[in-house]
């Protein structure tokens, strides 16, 4: 089962995926990136990151997506695949660490 975490940001998405991809930590792999601008100042992106989790013993990945198609840009946080059970999907909170991780680089511009 997939956890999901969303925040705003008082960034445009390019910033705000400029941020995380300066701040995340080494050990997580960049697997894929894109921006498209829809004009009007209206963007949508994507990041998926994948990390080993010793914890977990299995890869973890984190799915971020940031749009402004709202007016605020709002950060989407998918994380997946960090609990290695086809059962109990019990990943002792590699996902939600991920998830923080991301939180924590945008948090001088995040909006309560």
């Amino acid at each position: 089962m997939a956890d999901k975490y969303q925040l705003n940001v008082k960034v445009n998405p390019a910033v705000a995926m400029a941020l995380i991809k300066d701040g995340m930590s080494s050990n997580a792999e960049l697997l894929h990136e894109e921006l498209n601008n829809l004009g009007d100042g209206r963007m949508i992106g994507t990041l998926v990151y994948e990390r080993y989790y010793l914890r977990s013993g299995n890869q973890g990945a984190l799915v971020i997506i940031a749009d402004n198609l709202q007016g605020v840009c709002n950060i989407r946080l998918v994380s997946a695949g960090s609990s290695n059970s086809m059962i109990f999907k019990v990943d002792w909170g590699a996902g939600k660490s991920f998830a923080a991780s991301v939180a924590k680089i945008l948090a001088d511009y995040t909006i309560e």
